[in-house]
Formats: structure tokens, sequence, C-alpha cells
């Protein structure tokens, strides 16, 4: 699990890095004494879903987490074609030409990133119903109908919390039935 999780936020983390920088650079010229003007733009820009899908692989990484059995097996499969979308935003940046100079490795990096995401998302996915999930002091009690809401099977079951507190002004020991 901890490698799955790994490569998922680590993936969509570099990613996210890697759409934010600048994957193209145009000059225009302008009449002289000027100097030609330059306009950057990141892959954000130019693909304005990427760093978008980025983000929610981020969160599906911790996700991972916080589930288990089914759900987290489709979870796996939606980061894994997440990963993939990624990796094709990459790869598209790789091969368009969006004018002006053209920096591959940004485009190559989200590639990547994209790469490790799906790869993380497919190992949730094929082996995540087996892992362990979070504790049970993480989960809710389940409520009985006393008008108390003290859990069921509680040590002053049936009885009021201010029984519970009168009979320690008593001395006596409320968790001892």
């Amino acid at each position: 699990m901890t490698y799955a999780v790994l490569l998922s936020l680590a993936g969509a983390g570099l990613a996210l890095w890697a759409a934010t920088r600048s994957w193209s650079v145009e000059l225009a010229v302008r009449p002289a004494p000027l100097p030609p003007e330059r306009t950057t733009r990141s892959g954000a820009a130019l693909l304005p879903w990427l760093p978008a899908l980025a983000l929610v692989g981020l969160a599906g990484g911790g996700a991972v987490l916080a589930t288990r059995g089914r759900v987290r097996q489709v979870l796996g499969a939606l980061l894994a074609l997440l990963g993939l979308a990624v990796a094709a935003g990459g790869g598209y940046g790789l091969g368009a030409d969006f004018g002006g100079a053209v920096s591959r490795q940004w485009p190559a990096l989200c590639l990547a990133g994209g790469v490790l995401a799906a790869a993380g998302g497919l190992l949730t996915a094929l082996r995540g119903r087996g892992w362990p999930g979070m504790g049970a002091r993480y989960e809710r009690p389940a409520r009985t109908g006393a008008p108390t809401g003290e859990p069921a099977g509680g040590p002053v079951d049936g009885r009021r919390t201010t029984e519970a507190w009168d009979a320690l002004d008593r001395g006596e020991d409320p968790t001892v039935s």
C-alpha cells in the first residue's frame, strides 16, 4: 500500500509541478530600437485541464488511505485512468508545435509523472482490496436508543450519565456492574 500511495502522490506532484513550468517561449519582433517581446506559456496555459487532473490525482492518492475494499479498488482504477490522461497531456506537449521555442523537458516530466500516478492507481486497483483500512478508532460508534447517546455495551450501559457521576460522588465505581 505504501508503494501505491507514494507512486500516486509522487507522480501527480511531479506532473503538477511540470505543468506549471514554461513549455514554450515566443518572441515577437518589434520595431527598432525596441527589443523583441517575449511571451512564455506554461503547460497550464496551454492545457488548462492538466494541473486540475494532477490535483485530483494528489487528492486521490491520499484517499487511498481512507478507503477500503471495493471502493479502494474503484478509486485505484480511477487514479489509473487519471494518470493516463495526465501522461497523454505530457505526450501531447512533447509532440505539439506551440510556436516559438518549445521546451521538451517539462512535458516529458509531466508524461513521467502521469505514468507513475497510473502505476500507483493500477497497483491499488489490482491489490487494494486486501490492504488494511483505517482502524476502528476513526469510525463513529453505533448509537443506541438511549437518550444519553452512549454507545451500546459501554461501561454505563443503560444508565444516565448523571447517575455515573453521582456514583463517583458516593465513592462507587460506575464501570463495575
